[in-house]
């Protein structure tokens, strides 16, 4: 690869260096490209003249720039026909009916170089050895183009908008050619755009902007999951919350015969503010002993006497008197339910 000649990119010399590589070494330079175009001007203002310079057609040509070429380094098809004629080589349209063409479009690896062009730039691609290279100004080398890849490579040229120009004719002999017929060319890593970033202070400046994506992107996922920890962690103490309310309290444990004073109990009677504050207030377990012993002692005394004239007293003393009596009768009821009835019926007595 290193023996191919490759000229990179100068302003606007692409037609320069396409010609250069097309043959293989530094035959043209700016300057003999510049004298091509001005004889090429003096033989269409010859031909213009013709008519008289008088004419308004020759006053416009003459008031017109320069069509072969500018300061900026363009060159036109004319100024590269006329340069190859030099070397005895022509330049054969792709597209056109040119039995040349037709057998270039059956199969492209017969021929020996093409020259391209689009928007005034110019390269070539060329055959060295039995290989074929994009020899672009615009890559920072030559490019290997496999013989397969080669007529599809062309399509997509033509298809981007490229003019394609078959060189017919001998081209000089050229040390590249030479060796890549001795031994062929291995191209491991494609060349890059001149465009692209090089390495150095450009290549540290990327690598650094890598890593700061990097970055960025890690402390975005610690953030999510900081949060997703967060979200689970209240959504258990939420729970806990819940469940916490869920436990039932002493002041809502009460007897069958309790909830039965309840019910016959009316909705507007005094006596149903006292119950509904004992169920939000919880008594100490201090007082619920002293409750339960007093309560106790009663029915070792003879039991407490019914309230008269009420039906609720009458439904309040029969519950008394029956849990005394099945505390009195063994061991029917466990201690734990004992305690709780104490507890509801000294609650109600209260």
């Amino acid at each position: 690869m290193e023996s191919i000649f490759h000229e990179k990119q100068e302003g606007s010399l692409c037609a320069q260096h396409c010609l250069n590589a097309l043959l293989q070494n530094q035959y043209f330079s700016a300057v003999d490209l510049a004298q091509i175009g001005t004889r090429l001007d003096e033989r269409e203002r010859d031909r213009m003249a013709e008519g008289g310079v008088a004419t308004n057609e020759y006053q416009r040509f003459i008031e017109q720039p320069s069509n072969n070429y500018d300061d900026s380094g363009f060159f036109s098809v004319q100024v590269i026909s006329e340069a190859l004629s030099v070397w005895s080589l022509d330049m054969v349209l792709y597209n056109s009916q040119n039995p040349v063409a037709v057998q270039a479009r059956e199969d492209p690896t017969q021929m020996t170089a093409f020259i391209c062009n689009y928007h005034q730039h110019w390269f070539c691609v060329r055959k060295l050895g039995e290989q074929w290279f994009n020899l672009n100004s615009l890559l920072s080398g030559p490019e290997l183009i496999s013989s397969t890849y080669l007529a599809l490579f062309l399509t997509q040229l033509q298809q981007e908008g490229y003019s394609i120009f078959i060189i017919t004719g001998s081209l000089p002999s050229c040390e590249a050619d030479q060796l890549l017929r001795l031994m062929p060319a291995v191209q491991t890593v494609k060349p890059r755009l001149l465009t692209e970033k090089e390495g150095g202070i450009d290549g540290a400046e990327g690598a650094e902007d890598d890593e700061d994506d990097a970055l960025k992107e890690a402390l975005r996922v610690s953030k999510e999951m900081i949060e997703h920890d967060d979200s689970a962690l209240q959504q258990a103490l939420q729970m806990s919350l819940e469940g916490y309310h869920m436990v039932p309290t002493f002041s809502n444990i009460s007897s069958p015969q309790t909830n039965s004073a309840n019910k016959a109990k009316p909705s507007g009677s005094a006596d149903s503010e006292p119950a509904s504050c004992s169920r939000d207030v919880q008594p100490s377990p201090e007082e619920l002993r002293q409750k339960r012993l007093a309560f106790l002692e009663r029915q070792q005394a003879g039991g407490v006497e019914p309230v008269r004239g009420s039906s609720e007293g009458e439904s309040t003393d029969k519950s008394e008197n029956s849990s005394a009596g099945t505390e009195q009768s063994g061991e029917e009821l466990s201690e734990e339910e004992l305690l709780q009835r104490a507890i509801a019926m000294s609650m109600e007595q209260s």
